[in-house]
């Protein structure tokens, strides 16, 4: 089974509200995002976002440049659905992110909650960062939370990496200058408490001295 039937299948299975990553409202993507993009014009592309909340939130918000990059499509119609009209305000693209052809210098912001931590072969990482550096433009934010280090070792039955801060952005490299880190103790559905870490870089500025 390759990734999109598995994902499709946790979606149709489970809907949005079940799998383990649900949000209500994803309060701390929303502080951070808008602090550093105050600009409701500001380009924003969430990634791997299943049917996550965030969008709702953005609009909300006021945001007016918003792109929703998935995988599985039962999840992009869940997140379709539960918007109704809203829907059509969002640039959906339905596809995997190590591959789909990201137009250059496209987005302010990039947000990822929960896809990184499942690229566990570095191959797939490198194309993952690759990706990052062409869609990102310079001068852009890339936020990215994964499972902290002592956070799960499998999810929805695949494995994953577990991050520190410092390991994180390592997997970015140096002209991405990491400028805040986060914990955040997620309870699932299922009341279980996951620790996820969130690293805030710049593109295109050097790594801070001592980092």
């Amino acid at each position: 089974m390759d990734r999109k039937e598995h994902w499709d299948k946790i979606y149709k299975a489970r809907g949005e509200t079940g799998v383990s990553w649900y949000q209500p409202r994803a309060e701390l993507s929303l502080q951070l995002i808008s602090r550093l993009a105050p600009d409701r014009a500001t380009p924003i592309i969430d990634v791997g976002a299943g049917a996550s909340t965030l969008v709702d939130g953005l609009l909300d918000e006021g945001y007016e440049a918003l792109t929703v990059l998935e995988l599985a499509p039962q999840a992009v119609a869940l997140a379709q659905q539960r918007l109704g009209e809203r829907a059509r305000r969002v640039q959906w693209m339905n596809a995997d992110v190590l591959d789909v052809p990201l137009p250059e210098a496209a987005w302010s912001v990039w947000h990822d909650r929960a896809v990184f931590h499942f690229l566990t072969d570095p191959a797939d990482r490198e194309r993952y960062v690759a990706q990052v550096r062409r869609a990102v433009r310079p001068g852009g934010w890339v936020l990215v939370a994964a499972f902290g280090p002592d956070g799960p070792v499998k999810c929805s039955g695949l494995d994953v990496v577990r991050y520190g801060p410092e390991a994180l952005h390592d997997e970015f490299g140096r002209d991405f200058a990491l400028t805040q880190s986060v914990g955040e103790e997620h309870h699932t559905p299922t009341g279980a408490v996951q620790s996820f870490v969130y690293c805030l870089c710049r593109f295109g500025e050097p790594e801070r001295a001592g980092r």
